[in-house]
């Protein structure tokens, strides 16, 4: 296993950079939360307040995934609307000539496509606008199993900082098969998809180990308003996580946060923050972004999501998945990150031999040993 501690390099003050700009990142994040404080507080009227707003959802009658399109609407000015949106997310794909003003242009092109996304939120939310879940045709599966609690899409906010809405969706059990051992997972998946293309897992995890499961985008991603940026996918985990102590479980140890690529990167975030929270589970999770490209800190005040450091303060049983044929993070990272953690708090990890970064669970085979690992995890947190 490749030897990842910190060098000694030209940039020695990079470390000290690093810090100072975590420290800005935290302060920002610190910031949000005094001003959501202010704006929610814990009467009983706030925080229904609170619930409502975080209970509407977008006006697309379907979560867009990665290939879907928005569902034609009847009204002429909206299907104008709609095509100007997606006629400047084409642009957004396009090929660059110049690199630099390409992504100067595509910066603007965001964030203007934010704005008018959090507009459009925002006016939902005041008509108390409710939707639906439905999946591209191109992504739906003939073997969908059958859920019998409910499917509830929802858009969560406003964010205080940024005002953006997280589209969600959550896989509920009926309350007749709840007790107080059920667990509630908050998903952060990973880079290349969202809550549509992943709909198809959310169900069988949800039946599998007869929890509730909750999906989200991050900001920029999906049907989310804002952009993507590093700390606005720490803003969003936040906001997700106390809709789901709000609205879904009784207690923060019924909650289980599940990061998977990117994704465990906000869910070691939200993990230090919450020492309640009952478990964390990484799925191909990596040290830091830096670090997938170079074990070298000389980049290192310019590095993201560094989970390795956050790893060492949760308070919770974490639990690390890992393909030994993962090109894209190295299974190294996922040794660091078992290896950081309290020896306390290690649960059992799950080396996949024959697997990569991106398809651990396909065969009948390896889903069925995924859902036994995670169910021997969650079920193992009451012992």
């Amino acid at each position: 296993m490749p030897d990842y501690e910190d060098e000694d390099d030209e940039c020695s003050h990079s470390s000290d950079e690093e810090n100072v700009r975590r420290q800005q990142i935290e302060e920002v994040l610190d910031e949000d939360d005094e001003r959501y404080d202010s704006r929610h507080g814990d009467s009983k009227d706030d925080k229904k307040e609170n619930k409502e707003a975080g209970g509407k959802a977008t006006r697309d009658p379907r979560f867009a995934s990665m290939t879907t399109g928005i569902k034609p609407s009847t009204d002429k000015k909206k299907d104008e609307k709609k095509k100007k949106e997606e006629k400047m997310q084409n642009e957004l794909n396009a090929e660059p000539e110049n690199p630099a003003a390409f992504l100067t242009e595509k910066s603007a092109r965001l964030r203007h496509l934010a704005k008018i996304k959090n507009a459009r939120d925002a006016k939902d939310a005041k008509m108390e606008i409710s939707y639906q879940l439905e999946v591209d045709s191109r992504l739906q599966n003939p073997h969908m199993p059958r859920f019998s609690g409910t499917v509830e899409s929802v858009k969560i906010g406003p964010q205080p900082k940024t005002s953006n809405y997280i589209a969600a969706v959550l896989y509920r059990l009926k309350p007749e098969r709840t007790t107080e051992k059920t667990k509630t997972i908050i998903y952060s998946h990973g880079n290349a998809t969202d809550v549509g293309a992943m709909n198809l897992m959310q169900c069988l995890m949800a039946k599998g180990l007869k929890a509730n499961i909750l999906m989200y985008d991050y900001s920029g991603y999906g049907a989310s308003g804002g952009v993507p940026l590093e700390a606005n996918t720490y803003r969003d985990i936040k906001l997700v996580y106390q809709w789901v102590v709000d609205n879904v479980v009784k207690d923060e140890s019924q909650i289980v946060v599940y990061g998977q690529s990117v994704g465990s990167g906000p869910s070691c975030y939200i993990c230090k923050k919450r020492p309640n929270v009952g478990g964390l589970i990484l799925h191909s999770p990596f040290m830091s972004g830096m670090r997938v490209l170079t074990p070298s800190r000389a980049l290192a005040c310019l590095d993201i999501f560094p989970n390795i450091d956050r790893i060492k303060h949760v308070q919770c049983k974490v639990m690390v998945i890992h393909g030994a044929l993962d090109e894209e993070v190295d299974i190294a990272h996922g040794y660091a990150l078992h290896q950081a953690v309290p020896a306390d708090l290690r649960a059992e990890p799950w080396w996949v031999p024959d697997r990569g970064h991106n398809d651990i669970t396909e065969g009948t085979g390896k889903l069925n040993e995924y859902i036994r690992r995670l169910k021997a995890f969650t079920d193992g947190l009451d012992s």
